[in-house]
């Protein structure tokens, strides 16, 4: 006994496994992310100096948003694994799905990243300055 359209089934597989994969990186990244200021608290004290409040501000939103983007992507990944197996199984053919949500998950880990490495070159530069 075969099953059809084995291939494409498991090529969508493939891919929501893909997609939840990189969502837990990504989490698991924000997560660290919102625990950095600890390192910087450890840092300060071994080097003497008091770490600001904004910046255990800044590295708790940003830690926090990427483990929200990243749940938003497991999301959408589950939502487009349902679409793509109805479509597989549907002899008529479907229209093309919308990428908007991906585009948008994509641009939200940007800017994120971006902000993150503002944040980190701030930080690298009030720290060299006595």
């Amino acid at each position: 006994m075969t099953i059809p359209h084995f291939t494409d089934h498991a090529a969508n597989e493939r891919t929501f496994l893909a997609w939840v994969r990189t969502a837990i990186a990504v989490m698991a990244f924000g997560f660290l992310v919102e625990r950095f200021d600890i390192f910087l608290k450890i840092a300060g004290q071994s080097l003497h100096k008091s770490i600001n409040l904004s910046g255990q501000v800044a590295s708790a939103l940003v830690g926090v948003s990427l483990i929200i983007a990243g749940a938003l992507m497991v999301a959408a990944a589950m939502l487009r694994f349902a679409h793509n197996r109805k479509a597989i199984e549907n002899p008529t053919p479907q229209p093309i799905q919308s990428g908007r949500l991906d585009l948008a998950l994509a641009a939200l880990i940007s800017l994120l990243g971006i902000g993150l490495a503002a944040y980190l070159s701030i930080t690298m530069l009030q720290g060299s300055h006595p």
